[in-house]
């Protein structure tokens, strides 16, 4: 049984999507419906830059659904290859759940993309520039994390962000306290601790005004029945009903990604093929979580190409 997974912030680059839009109408039409459902030409920073505006939480989270979605609809308009049909489930990392959402028709295209700009700006305002951080904690498990998080926190806030693999951990929260957290890393026998080149510390209770927004937004937004069932982060268990999955989108932004025990879950139900559309960053975690997964990224025409043969 195949998951197909979404990529989450992080993944975006100059030159995305301009290879899938040369080639295909059908990824053209996704970039011109999210442009025009936004209000600008957001195509046109993920194809030609500043790299600073693509950076920008509110420009990176829409642009990296787009070029996600892009891809899936090549693979399926080009390729004949249905997600419906050839997947069993779905799951993204932190914004790729809205991605995969999108994927399995429980938000439309528009709708997600004013969804993740929305995001971006309650993310982003959340907390004042310079007083937020995360960090990735390299050669950490959730064990050793969590204490360091704990112990760093003192008055201020250190939380486990994204349990993203066995060897990888983020921290997110007041700069102050992860920076302690970076000098003590050694202390919890984690190889090093990295700050991470992001405007907001995500997925902490710092983020709880972005979370009361994204409540009253998503209140307000209609949320189709999936077409698979999808394996949500702060969970890491599988979702069939539109309404729970309204209020775990909600928990989200200030909960842990569970990546990790997300791949856990899904293969304890039987996935043993996982798909990621739209980046290389899922498929490598998938492969360090279980060395058994079939993981496989399909970014370029020739990737879907590859794909569709075998499939």
């Amino acid at each position: 049984m195949r998951a197909f997974v979404f990529p989450g912030q992080g993944s975006q680059k100059v030159g995305m999507g301009v290879e899938l839009a040369a080639a295909s109408a059908a990824a053209r039409e996704v970039f011109e419906e999210v442009d025009e459902a936004l209000g600008q030409k957001l195509s046109a920073i993920m194809a030609e830059g500043p790299e600073d505006q693509l950076t920008l939480t509110e420009n990176a989270q829409p642009a990296i659904m787009a070029n996600a979605i892009a891809t899936l609809r090549v693979l399926e308009r080009e390729f004949g290859v249905m997600l419906a049909d050839k997947g069993a489930c779905v799951a993204g990392h932190s914004l790729g759940e809205y991605t995969a959402l999108c994927a399995v028709g429980a938000f439309d295209l528009a709708t997600t993309a004013r969804l993740l700009k929305l995001r971006g700006q309650a993310m982003q305002a959340a907390v004042p520039v310079g007083e937020g951080a995360m960090a990735a904690l390299l050669g950490a498990d959730i064990d050793k994390a969590s204490e360091l998080a704990a112990k760093a926190s003192e008055q201020d806030i250190c939380e486990v962000a994204n349990d993203n693999d066995p060897t990888q951990v983020v921290i997110s929260g007041h700069k102050s306290a992860i920076e302690r957290a970076i000098a003590m890393v050694k202390d919890y026998g984690i190889k090093r601790g990295v700050l991470l080149p992001v405007s907001a510390p995500f997925h902490c209770t710092l983020m709880q005004p972005a979370a009361d927004r994204m409540a009253e937004a998503l209140a307000d937004t209609t949320m189709n029945a999936f077409a698979l069932p999808l394996f949500a982060n702060v969970t890491a268990a599988k979702v069939t009903d539109p309404e729970e999955e309204r209020a775990l989108l909600v928990e989200q932004v200030t909960g842990r990604v569970r990546w990790r025990e997300s791949v856990m879950a899904m293969r304890a139900d039987g996935i043993d093929s996982f798909v990621e559309l739209g980046g290389k960053v899922l498929g490598p975690m998938i492969g360090k979580i279980d060395r058994e997964a079939e993981a496989t990224s399909l970014i370029s025409m020739d990737d879907l190409e590859e794909f569709a043969k075998t499939r």
